[in-house]
C-alpha cells in the first residue's frame, strides 16, 4: 500500500483502490459514496464501493470507502 501522497486530515474521506500491484489510498474531498455506489476512476477503470469503515491511518477519522474493480 502506497502512502506516498497521503497526509491524515480532518475532513474528506479516503478510497482504497485495489490495482494489479497491491492497494493504493486516495484521497478525496467531501463525503465518502454510499456502499454499493459506482466509482469512475477514469484510466484506472469502474470501481464498486464495497464497505465504508475507518482510515487505516491511525489517529485520522477520516471514513475511507473500499473499492473493488467492476467486471
Amino acid at each position: 500500500m502506497s502512502t506516498d501522497a497521503v497526509t491524515p486530515t480532518d475532513g474528506g474521506h479516503l478510497l482504497y483502490v485495489w490495482t494489479p500491484n497491491g492497494y493504493r489510498l486516495e484521497e478525496r474531498d467531501g463525503e465518502p459514496p454510499a456502499r454499493g455506489a459506482r466509482v469512475d476512476l477514469g484510466e484506472a477503470g469502474a470501481y464498486s464501493v464495497q464497505k465504508i469503515g475507518a482510515s487505516p491511518y491511525p489517529g485520522d477519522a477520516r471514513p475511507c470507502a473500499f473499492l473493488i474493480r467492476e467486471p
